[in-house]
């Protein structure tokens, strides 16, 4: 089985590519019922997919982790595959390390480079159009590649891991100030753009936004800046302080609809 935490699309779109390639169901860590519900065969591989936030896993994911039954998994190759938009860091040794608390054991880790999406920071941004569009065009190879290297059982990453220049510094300093600092309070708000179709509150992963009948969102604190509601809001009418006002969006062209 596959299991993945998505915002823009990136890791879903992986985590369709990887299931229909191994021939495994794929599922989303908030679809809970369905999880429950899925026998794991005998000896089936088990895939996390996530995007890499500040060269470490996306929180979702770990607090996944963190409350997963491991019994369930106990005794399945289990692998995992990062989505990022320039490299990844140790992001694999984060994983080992949660994995382990769990009594369960990482066989491999890959990534898989796609569009950035991060743009709350001064100097960070999408990507220009060709860069974007080159990386779309990679990433089907890069996750045949994948593919093959899962159904092998194979447990070298080296070739199919980019963890990137100063990979220790960013891991071991930046990633554990994101996880520190950045969960809480935000300054998401709505602009007078929003028609208050509450797509952002239902795909917040940490049920952080609250909206009532013809009112603008909330944010509580909550955020874990997995950049979902920004990014996928039909109307752009999500703002964070002034820094994204000029910046672009974006979702995976090959799951949402992109606009523009």
């Amino acid at each position: 089985m596959i299991i993945y935490f998505s915002a823009t699309g990136n890791s879903l779109w992986v985590a369709r590519e990887l299931g229909a390639r191994l021939s495994l169901p794929y599922f989303a860590i908030h679809d809970a019922k369905a999880l429950s519900a899925y026998e794991i065969g005998t000896d089936e591989v088990c895939v996390l997919v996530m995007p890499v936030h500040a060269w470490g896993p996306a929180l979702p994911m770990l607090r996944f982790i963190e409350q997963m039954d491991a019994g369930r998994f106990a005794g399945h190759p289990l692998y995992a595959v990062c989505t990022c938009g320039d490299d990844c860091g140790w992001t694999h040794c984060v994983l080992q390390k949660s994995l382990r608390e769990k009594g369960l054991e990482l066989r491999a880790t890959f990534s898989v480079q796609m569009p950035n999406t991060y743009i709350l920071l001064p100097g960070f941004d999408v990507d220009v159009s060709s860069a974007k569009r080159e990386k779309l065009e990679a990433a089907p190879t890069r996750v045949r590649k994948i593919a093959e290297m899962i159904r092998k059982g194979a447990d070298e990453m080296k070739t199919l891991y980019r963890p990137g220049t100063c990979a220790t510094l960013k891991t071991s300093l930046i990633y554990p100030l994101f996880r520190k600092h950045i969960q809480g309070h935000t300054h998401f708000h709505a602009t007078d753009a929003c028609t208050s179709c509450g797509l952002c509150a239902r795909i917040c992963p940490t049920r952080n936004i609250r909206i009532k009948p013809k009112s603008l969102p909330t944010w509580g604190d909550a955020c874990v800046q997995c950049h979902a509601c920004i990014h996928r809001c039909p109307h752009r009418a999500i703002e964070c302080g002034n820094i994204t006002q000029k910046k672009g969006r974006y979702v995976n062209p090959y799951v949402y609809k992109s606009k523009g």
